[in-house]
């Protein structure tokens, strides 16, 4: 499983991140996911423990803490999904749009 973590502070480092992580298990691997524009930090990650039971006490732990002035959301991460839509060219090229009708 996968630890969200929210509402996180712009000045959080992996190295940090995963020292609060590692108070309950062995941290497997932290993403920091850095916005493309800016080039700073988007104030969430996903941090992976060693077992699932040091990621529940993480859970219950550091859901609400306290941590560097914000306080952080911690829960189990759900599988991304495809928030933008499949673009579709319209016009002549679009063959679903004509197909219906036999052309």
């Amino acid at each position: 499983m996968t630890l969200y973590v929210g509402n996180l502070s712009y000045e959080v480092t992996e190295a940090g991140l995963s020292g609060v992580f590692a108070e309950y298990g062995s941290v497997k691997q932290v993403k920091l996911p850095m916005d493309r524009e800016t080039g700073r930090m988007r104030g969430f990650a996903f941090v992976e423990l060693e077992t699932a039971a040091a990621e529940e006490a993480a859970i219950k732990e550091l859901d609400g803490a306290e941590w560097m002035g914000r306080t952080m959301k911690v829960n189990a991460a759900r599988p991304r999904t495809d928030s933008k839509p499949a673009a579709r060219s319209g016009g002549w090229g679009d063959n679903s749009r004509n197909s219906s009708r036999g052309f």
